[in-house]
């Protein structure tokens, strides 16, 4: 793409009007006809218009008035507006140094998007030294009037540049996500991002709705007892392995047919099913490694079809709960350490490795995955995470993964 020659001519073409099948051929077919190299093309269709720009370099001994006028011609007959720009060969080879630069990704998901979203956005990235490229639409079209609680909206804009301060960027994009109720993902664009291998959740509040233990306290009776425990833990105040062990004793005695019980109520989060169906079609290994309980993760194993389960498991001796826990504990550090076990069973880096959770004690496991992604969760985890989803379904992970409703068959 370099080997400009200083007598060759360098046009950018600019095509716009109503879109109908056999442009692109029509247009096209007029360029070959002449000795014209296509440097660059782009095309877009929103709303049945189209916008095409084409970059071409003419020859020394090309006719350039002959081509732009037959263009110009076919153009006119498919009732299109078309303009040329003429591009000097150092601005082109300037624009092509640019490659080289980083590239990045920023998704920006929600319930809708805005124009004010947008321009707050934007204006952040150009403060700090990225440039839009492309943006594009991952969310299906939306209806007119879709007043639906499950509604999402997604865009997925290219950037180049190396961000001025990343860490203030950050603090930007967070604050214009609460302020206007929309998420904010940046990520570099690189081979791992599109190669992800592995996708572990963590179970209460991720998989699931509900906080396994709260359910189980409540069935025991010392339902707000334990509730006050765990909403401790989840914002990182207390100790994982203190509050477990605390919670865990409130439950000695309970009679283990409980657990099914609680298990048949237990509710899956928003596009926790359409999220799995994707990545199970798609050939993704799927786990779950959470601090709750190995009885009720097994339960979502057979029902959400997970290739794995890793969790605590609560002791029974003679058909009750002993109040102990069995075995290992599954904190923060050991769901760190067995998402790097599932990994290196697979012989993949931690690059291709996503990992979603909401508490304090899954941020270990966030920090190690290539993508980390905080999923409603408390304001101290959000902050922790690099990426968090806090305004659409769990199926929103697809969107941060790159993928287009239109192409889902789920």
């Amino acid at each position: 793409m370099n080997d400009i020659e200083s007598d060759s001519e360098i046009i950018l073409i600019n095509i716009s009007g109503s879109d109908r099948p056999g442009v692109t051929a029509a247009l096209m077919g007029i360029l070959a006809d002449y000795p014209v190299r296509v440097l660059d093309i782009s095309q877009a269709m929103v709303h049945e218009n189209l916008a095409l720009a084409i970059l071409i370099k003419l020859s020394g001994a090309a006719d350039s008035a002959a081509v732009l006028k037959d263009l110009l011609y076919e153009a006119h007959q498919l009732e299109l507006r078309v303009r040329f720009q003429p591009v000097p060969a150092n601005e082109y080879q300037q624009w092509v140094r640019g490659e080289r630069q980083s590239a990045y990704v920023l998704t920006l998901l929600g319930r809708r998007v805005t124009a004010a979203q947008i321009a707050r956005i934007a204006r952040v990235t150009t403060q700090h030294a990225l440039n839009i490229e492309d943006i594009v639409r991952l969310s299906a079209r939306s209806p007119l009037h879709d007043e639906r609680e499950e509604s999402r909206a997604c865009l997925e804009l290219s950037l180049r540049g190396e961000p001025s301060d990343a860490d203030a960027m950050k603090a930007a994009f967070l604050s214009i996500s609460r302020e206007m109720d929309i998420d904010i993902s940046f990520q570099e664009d690189n081979f791992y991002r599109r190669n992800r291998r592995l996708v572990v959740f963590d179970m209460d509040s991720t998989l699931i709705h509900e906080e396994v233990i709260d359910e189980l306290a409540h069935e025991a009776g010392v339902g707000d007892q334990v509730a006050a425990v765990t909403e401790a833990a989840m914002r990182g105040d207390i100790d994982f392995r203190d509050s477990l062990a605390q919670r865990v004793a409130c439950l000695e005695g309970l009679d283990e047919a409980v657990l099914a019980r609680v298990a048949e109520r237990l509710t899956l989060t928003e596009g926790a099913e359409r999220l799995m169906k994707t990545l199970q079609t798609l050939g993704y290994r799927t786990a779950v490694i959470s601090g709750g309980f190995d009885f009720f993760g097994h339960h979502l194993q057979r029902r959400l079809d997970l290739d794995t389960v890793y969790a605590n498991r609560l002791e029974i001796v003679d058909g009750r709960l002993t109040g102990q826990v069995a075995g290992p504990i599954v904190d923060g550090e050991r769901k760190a350490q067995l998402l790097e076990r599932l990994a290196g069973e697979m012989g993949i880096d931690l690059a291709q490795v996503i990992a979603v959770g909401d508490g304090a004690n899954d941020l270990p496991m966030l920090r190690s995955a290539g993508l980390g992604i905080a999923f409603h969760a408390k304001p101290l985890v959000q902050k922790s995470a690099r990426q968090a989803i806090s305004t659409i379904g769990l199926d929103g992970v697809l969107y941060l993964m790159g993928m287009n409703d239109a192409e889902n068959p789920h």
